[in-house]
This record gives C-alpha cells, structure tokens and sequence, in this order.
C-alpha cells in the first residue's frame, strides 16, 4: 500500500507531461515567430521531456522492484509504451520545428518582398513628390514673374497718372494765372473806358467852354451897343 501512492503518482505525472508535451508541440507547429518565440517554445519542450523521461525511469525503477513477475512485466509493457510514446513525441516535436522554421522563413522571405515592394513603391511615390513639386515650383515661378509684370505695369500707370496729375496742376496753376491776367485785363479795359468818357466830357465841355469864348468876342465886336 505504501509503494501504490507513489506509483499512481508517477502514472499521473507522466500522463500529464505527455499532453503538456503534444500542446507544446502543437504550439511549436502553429508558432507564427519569430525565432526567438520558437526557441522559447524548445525550451519549455525540453524541460517537459526531461521531466516526463526521468518518470518514466521511476516507473521504470519501481517495476524492476516489484515481487510479482506479473506485475513487474506488466510496469515494464507499461514502460515500454511510454517511451516509444516519448519518441514519437520527439519526432512529432522534430517535424514541428522543422515546419515551423519553413514557415518562418517563407515569411521572411514575404516581408522582405514586401519591403522591397515598399520601398519601390516609396521611390515611385519620391518621384513623384518630386515631379510634382517641381511642377508647382515652376508655376510658383510663373505666377511670381506674372505677379512681378503686374507691379511693373501697376508702377508706370502710378508713374503715368502722376505725371497726368502734375499735368494737370501745372495746366490749372496757368488758368489761374491767366484768370488773374484776364481779370487784370478786364480792370484795365474798364478803367480806359472810364478815362475816355472823362476825357470826352472834359472835350466837349473844352469845346462848349471855346465857342462860348469865341461867341462873347464876337458879340462884343460885332454887337458892341447889346
């Protein structure tokens, strides 16, 4: 009864190694990396397989220490199983790695297509900036010497109409002026008029001053007796 706790135990352990070990492999196989994953996932397989071939050496062990023939070859049938179970795990767990290498690789190989891709779509797009760029860059050019043109012209209509203004504020400074000679003028004419109507009264006053002379000689004369 003491050696059957030990014994159940040890069935239990190495039952329980033995699934942990086919989920790891299973793991390994779907392992999508990268290889560091991978050698994480070996690790953890070959602690697995340690423990479950050091069981199967107590089981082993405690067949070989059993009284009864029949029990004893019975633990080693038993024993027996679990290697050839543990080897097959093993080339199950090589098939695994080698797949899973496989896999990596293809999608190494894949990523770097699809970098150089990337990086040929990059440079394609490069150029593109590029093109573009110097595109807007000329019609920047373009719209800069069209702008420059636009000032240009803008400076001699502003130069042009200056000169129209100083034009014309010399031409009304010289309308003032002959306004001011015309009224100048006009005075002068009106001021003339009013000496040759003078003159003309002091004339005929002159005159009528002359015969009224010559008219008393006459009449003292010729009419001494009036």
């Amino acid at each position: 009864a003491a050696a059957a706790v030990p014994l159940r135990v040890c069935h239990q352990e190495i039952v329980k190694f033995d699934l942990e070990i086919k989920a790891a492999v299973q793991d390994i196989r779907d392992c999508p990396g990268p290889l560091s994953a991978l050698t994480e996932l070996n690790a953890a397989v070959k602690e697995k397989f340690r423990h479950l071939r050091d069981r199967i050496q107590e089981l082993e062990q405690m067949a070989k220490e059993q009284d009864k023939e029949s029990e004893k070859q019975a633990l080693l049938r038993e024993v027996e199983n679990h290697k050839k179970q543990m080897l097959s795990n093993q080339a199950a767990w090589r098939k695994a790695n080698l797949a899973c290498k496989i896999a990596i690789d293809n999608s190494e190989k894949d990523q770097l297509l699809q970098g150089r891709d990337i990086l040929r779509q990059r440079k394609t797009t490069k150029e593109s900036l590029a093109e573009s760029a110097s595109n807007i860059t000329e019609s920047l050019m373009g719209i800069s010497r069209m702008m420059s043109q636009q000032v240009q012209q803008s400076e001699e209509t502003v130069q042009t109409l200056a000169n129209s203004s100083r034009t014309i504020l010399e031409a009304n400074e010289e309308f003032k002026s002959m306004s001011g000679t015309i009224q100048l003028g006009r005075k002068l004419i009106t001021k003339y008029n009013r000496r040759e109507l003078t003159d003309k009264l002091l004339i005929f006053l002159a005159l009528a001053l002359f015969l009224a002379t010559v008219l008393y000689i006459l009449k003292k004369r010729l009419f001494p007796f009036l």
